[in-house]
């Protein structure tokens, strides 16, 4: 940052980091800000299929020859650095740095900025942000954030900052009391997400679902969330808290344009931003979260990649699809807890595909086919190194009114939802 003159500085942000649900949550944020009629950058990570979707103003990913204009120029950057003996930047490190050189250009109303690792060491926690967000504390990343919750949480509370407010989900008390202890410390003021209530209403299924939201004394009721999974209402807990936080507790107004009328006076609370949330929450896409590729086979793909995105994934599945049985392609990268992972997901498998995913974190694949037959003996399943194989081997397999379950790593979503996507004449695309 020193080097490319602080491109960070004089940016508004909203600061998330947590085990799982950073980029559900984000997305949420960013669409019902722009429907406030805010410009809004989100820097996110891992991508699906391109770099390009790290980068995006107002939901639009960066364009590819923009993105190589700017990493030719990171380059520039990096060879200064080592003229000036200093340590050479990571991977990750140049594209957080490109992003906010492409926001400083962009100048956003407000950057929506995931954490990619942890918290305190993290490359992103360079910023003062607005408002920062724990979305969660569970086991992931164990070699590197701790092996208890209480040291993850440690690692993840660096994010707070003096007099900044936080915003946290839920989790265990060993985790929340560290967080609490450092929003202490730095006098943070600390809101819990249970400040917005969510009341589930009958599902509809895996195109979505109707809430009622209520803040203070006020409600909005007949919401629909078009993002389905019972796990995605704490996400929108959590977003909304934080929306309402920057509107009653620091004084940005949010109201859409047009909403209220501007005859009338500024409403403030959740009825202030209901039209700019009611709009954003009916049209929200999230790739890979739940996301239905083909409804003739029914075949669905998530990145649940540790063992709180899997028994999530499971019970919304339990919920959405009761009793139906399903066969499982999966694959998870040498570093994961793949038993604690694989656990919930074996009580509606019928079989398992085991693939490997691309890369050379991907090595030691085919343990999880090991785990499977440890945990689930009585099951079958296959190993198939080739992604898309393990997809089409997985479509044969298919009986009755089962479906297609496709999860794990990132780098496996990335092939198998490409490959399928492609299109074949007996898939449905959605």
């Amino acid at each position: 940052m020193e080097v490319m003159g602080h491109p960070e500085a004089g940016l508004n942000y909203i600061h998330i980091a947590g085990t799982n649900g950073k980029g559900s949550t984000g997305l949420i944020i960013a669409s019902i800000l722009m429907e406030c009629g805010c410009k809004v950058g989100t820097y996110s990570s891992p991508h699906l299929h391109s770099y390009t979707e790290r980068f995006r103003i107002n939901g639009e990913a960066i364009p590819i020859e923009n993105l190589k204009e700017r990493i030719g120029r990171m380059s520039n950057y990096v060879e200064e650095m080592t003229r000036r003996k200093m340590e050479a930047p990571s991977e990750f490190e140049i594209l957080t740095a490109l992003g906010f050189q492409y926001f400083q250009d962009e100048q956003p109303d407000i950057v929506v900025l995931e954490v990619g690792m942890g918290g305190i060491y993290d490359t992103t926690n360079v910023v003062d942000p607005l408002v920062s967000i724990i979305t969660g504390i569970d086991y992931d990343h164990t070699d590197f954030l701790g092996n208890t919750l209480a040291e993850i949480a440690s690692n993840k509370a660096g994010i707070i900052k003096p007099d900044r407010p936080v915003v946290v989900g839920p989790m265990a008390a060993e985790a929340f009391s560290v967080i609490a202890a450092r929003a202490n410390a730095v006098q943070a003021p600390l809101y819990s997400s249970t400040l917005v209530g969510i009341e589930s209403l009958p599902e509809d299924g895996l195109r979505g679902q109707r809430v009622n939201i209520s803040y203070g004394g006020d409600d909005i009721r007949g919401v629909r969330f078009s993002l389905a999974g019972i796990y995605q209402l704490t996400n929108l807990a959590l977003a909304l808290t934080t929306l309402l936080i920057l509107q009653d507790n620091l004084g940005i107004t949010l109201s859409r344009p047009s909403y209220p009328d501007k005859t009338e006076p500024a409403k403030h609370g959740i009825a202030g931003i209901e039209a700019a949330v009611r709009l954003a929450l009916d049209g929200i896409q999230h790739p890979g979260r739940l996301e239905v590729v083909s409804k003739q086979p029914l075949v669905i793909v998530d990145a649940a990649h540790n063992p709180q995105g899997t028994r999530a994934l499971a019970e919304s599945l339990d919920r959405i699809l009761p009793g139906r049985k399903r066969v499982l392609v999966c694959g998870w990268l040498n570093d994961k807890d793949v038993k604690n992972s694989l656990q919930p997901l074996g009580e509606n498998t019928r079989f398992c595909i085991v693939t490997r995913p691309e890369g050379a974190r991907g090595t030691e694949w085919q343990r999880v086919a090991g785990i499977w037959q440890e945990l689930f003996p009585h099951k079958g399943f296959l190993v198939e190194e080739n992604i898309s194989k393990a997809a089409e081997r997985g479509l044969d397999l298919l009986h009755g009114n089962e479906y297609l379950l496709i999860t794990g790593s990132f780098y496996v979503l990335d092939r198998a939802r490409s490959y399928l996507l492609e299109g074949r004449d007996k898939l449905s695309i959605s």
